[in-house]
């Protein structure tokens, strides 16, 4: 088989699956399935684990936490096992079908280009790639969010510092870290992207936190 064609054919399959995993909203499905509604129309709009927290608690988050978390591991698994079938090794196929994933989450093709923030999914993703950085961008996020009780602060951190994590922990390896860093930046930026309004709130004091009143 041509490498160049291994390799492009290698690409679109990774992407094509990645993007179409990624297009499953959990938030959207949960909202339907469970309550006959779409999520986007309550709260804050947003298709994602918090907002399904707030407009239906518990139960529906865990289903919507743990839908979004997998879809982005599984198009991690999905992008190595393309790759290796076509026999393409100079990079990882993981990062190729990851940020399809994300893409997928963010701009859904099956429920109108509207998705969610991509947190939880992009989570899903780090967590299969790179487990220690996923376990040191908890160790960040998740205090900054018990002690300001705000999820944002904890995700735009985790989006600042998951290419440092992911470039310090590469290099301590002796591996070369541009590639993963270059993707890792990648990712990065559409979550800090999709959290604009989220920055706008925080700078101006009017974000939402948990137990207040939403302003």
């Amino acid at each position: 088989m041509d490498r160049a064609f291994s390799i492009g054919a290698a690409l679109v399959l990774s992407a094509a699956a990645g993007y179409l995993l990624g297009s499953v909203s959990f938030a959207v499905v949960v909202s339907r399935l469970m309550y006959h509604q779409d999520i986007r129309d309550y709260g804050s709009g947003n298709a994602g684990m918090t907002n399904i927290l707030r407009t239906y608690g518990k139960k529906a988050a865990a289903i919507t936490l743990a839908g979004d978390f997998c879809k982005g591991a599984l198009a991690v698994v999905l992008g190595r096992v393309i790759f290796w079938l076509f026999g393409v090794d100079f990079m990882d196929g993981a990062y190729v079908a990851g940020m399809f994933a994300l893409l997928g989450h963010l701009f859904p093709v099956y429920f109108g280009f509207k998705g969610g923030k991509g947190i939880l999914t992009s989570v899903g993703v780090i967590f299969l790639i790179n487990p220690l950085v996923g376990l040191l961008l908890l160790a960040v996020g998740l205090p900054l969010i018990f002690l300001t009780r705000i999820v944002s602060v904890g995700s735009i951190a985790g989006a600042v510092c998951y290419p440092v994590f992911t470039w310090l922990t590469v290099y301590l390896k002796g591996e070369n870290p541009l590639f993963d860093t270059v993707f890792a930046s990648i990712i990065a930026l559409l979550v800090l992207y999709m959290h604009r309004e989220n920055i706008r709130r925080l700078m101006n004091g009017t974000e939402n936190k948990f137990g207040g009143k939403k302003k």
